[in-house]
């Protein structure tokens, strides 16, 4: 059955029609809620894992302190293990001319006594 181009749609249509509008927009309007609060979830998620810029420069800072600490601490270890290998190297050389010298000495003067030559 076709309708003359003339006949006008009853109340009831556009009741209708107008009903069918509404739900198609209040399930479109629903479903972009849906939307934008998982955006907005996702969105505070990224939020708490990133880092202030304030937080970082100062995370900096204290980083550049430790390391600052941590070289100053290495340089006075390297002092100290120069000065005890000066020490060490020092305390040989006292050895040496302790106890190796007067045995030479003592052996010297053996060759001499042995030579027959008086001191």
């Amino acid at each position: 059955m076709s309708v003359p181009p003339t006949a006008e749609p009853t109340l009831w249509e556009l009741q209708r029609s107008l009903s069918q509008l509404r739900e198609d927009q209040r399930d479109s309007i629903a479903g972009l809620r849906e939307d934008l609060r998982g955006d907005l979830q996702s969105l505070a998620l990224r939020l708490e894992q990133s880092v202030t810029k304030d937080v970082y420069v100062s995370d900096q800072r204290l980083m550049a302190q430790r390391l600052d600490v941590v070289e100053r601490d290495l340089a006075t270890e390297r002092r100290a293990r120069e000065d005890a290998e000066s020490a060490a190297a020092a305390s040989r050389r006292w050895l040496i001319g302790a106890f190796v010298a007067p045995v030479v000495v003592a052996l010297l003067q053996l060759w001499l006594l042995a030579q027959g030559r008086h001191p």
